[in-house]
Parts: C-alpha cells; sequence; structure tokens
C-alpha cells in the first residue's frame, strides 16, 4: 500500500512557495522538495532537494528539469558530478522564465543510467 504525506504553502511575508512530498516508493533520483520564489515577473529561481542513489560517475542524479502543465520544458539543471556522501542534497535553479498563464509547474530529477523514473513534486507559483 503506497502511503503520501504532503505540505504545500505558501510561506507569509515572501513571494515563494514550497512543496514537500514523502512517499513510501521510490525510485533511484526523487524529488523530496522544491522551493521556488519568483524574482521578478515572469521569472523564478527554484531550491530543489533530491534523494538519489549515487554510486559514482556513471550511476548519479545527473540533472533536474522544471516543466509546464503541457510537459514543455521551462528549465534544466545539469548536474556534474555524483553526490554520494550529501543525501538528500539541494541545488538551485535561477532565472526561469514562465508564461503568466501558467500557475503550476513540475520539478522532477533524471539518474544515469535509469532516467525519469523517481518522484517529482507540483508547486504552485507565487504570485
Amino acid at each position: 500500500m503506497r502511503t503520501m504525506r504532503r505540505l504545500c504553502a505558501l510561506i507569509p511575508g515572501t513571494l515563494a512557495a514550497i512543496l514537500v512530498i514523502a512517499d513510501a516508493t521510490a525510485g533511484e533520483a526523487d524529488v523530496v522538495a522544491a522551493q521556488v520564489r519568483r524574482s521578478a515577473i515572469g521569472v523564478y529561481d527554484f531550491d530543489v532537494t533530491i534523494r538519489s542513489v549515487d554510486r559514482g560517475r556513471d550511476y548519479y542524479a545527473d540533472a533536474f528539469e522544471v516543466l509546464a502543465p503541457d510537459g514543455t520544458l521551462l528549465g534544466r539543471r545539469v548536474l556534474v558530478h555524483p553526490h554520494e556522501t550529501e543525501q538528500p542534497f539541494t541545488r538551485e535553479l535561477y532565472g526561469v522564465r514562465i508564461p503568466p498563464q501558467i500557475e503550476r509547474v513540475t520539478v522532477r530529477a533524471r539518474h544515469k543510467p535509469k532516467g525519469y523514473d523517481g518522484k517529482s513534486v507540483t508547486v504552485a507559483l507565487p504570485k
């Protein structure tokens, strides 16, 4: 049986939102939290926390992406090395331009060589 705990809220007094998900089932690279801040009109910064099974240069979380609801790629951060001793780890992606009609985005992580087999999160954009 699958269990999930979810917290999604705007942070009072800021232009930021955060989503945290804990799930009993996991992939090789799971997004466990995503925080988003508006840095300018239509421009957002993301702090993404990933838990991954990293075992050296050929087996690690090598990127994360921000996607529109229709699957359009809005931003990507390439991760150039494994994080074997830093789990989970958080990395940033700055300056993601998002059209004004989009209210929520999905953040997912990619694992080399497993691909996008892990958990993603959907977060509301602060206005």
